[in-house]
C-alpha cells in the first residue's frame, strides 16, 4: 500500500525564502555565465543551472519531497526521457552544416556573412574574424 497519507503537510516559510533566494541567484549565475565565453560549454553551465533551478521548485514549491516514491520515480524517468531527446537535438545542430551546406550553416557559403538565425553575440565574433583575416588595405 502506499505511504501516502491524507494529512497535509506545512513547509516553513523560511523554506520557501531559501529556495526563493537560491533561484534569484541561480537565475543572475546564469546571466553571468553568458557574458563569458566558454564556446560549446556555455550550453553545459545554462543546463546544469536550469536544471538545479528545477528541481528546487518542483521538490519544494512543488512538494516532491512528500509525496509517493513512485512519483518521484516518474518524474526522473521523465527527465531523463527529456534529457535524450535535447542531446539528439542539440548534436543535430551542431552537425547539420556537415550534411547540407546551406542550410543550418553559421557561415553562409554564398556570401561568407553569418547565416541568417545566426545569434548577434556569434555573428559580431565571425565578422571579427573575417576583418582579422583580410589583407590590409594598401594606399
Amino acid at each position: 500500500m502506499a505511504s501516502h497519507s491524507n494529512t497535509p503537510h506545512i513547509t516553513p516559510v523560511a523554506t520557501y525564502i531559501k529556495v526563493f533566494s537560491a533561484l534569484v541567484v541561480l537565475t543572475l549565475l546564469t546571466v553571468a555565465a553568458y557574458q563569458v565565453h566558454l564556446g560549446t560549454w556555455n550550453l553545459v553551465v545554462a543546463i546544469i543551472i536550469a536544471s538545479i533551478k528545477a528541481a528546487l521548485v518542483v521538490l519544494i514549491f512543488m512538494h516532491m519531497t512528500h509525496e509517493a516514491k513512485f512519483n518521484a520515480l516518474v518524474f526522473v524517468g521523465a527527465l531523463l526521457f527529456s534529457g535524450v531527446f535535447l542531446a539528439y537535438t542539440i548534436n543535430d545542430t551542431d552537425q547539420r552544416a556537415q550534411l547540407d551546406e546551406y542550410h543550418g550553416a553559421r557561415i553562409d557559403p554564398a556570401n561568407g556573412r553569418p547565416a541568417y538565425g545566426t545569434s548577434p553575440r556569434l555573428e559580431e565574433t565571425i565578422i571579427n574574424a573575417n576583418k582579422e583575416d583580410d589583407p590590409p588595405a594598401s594606399e
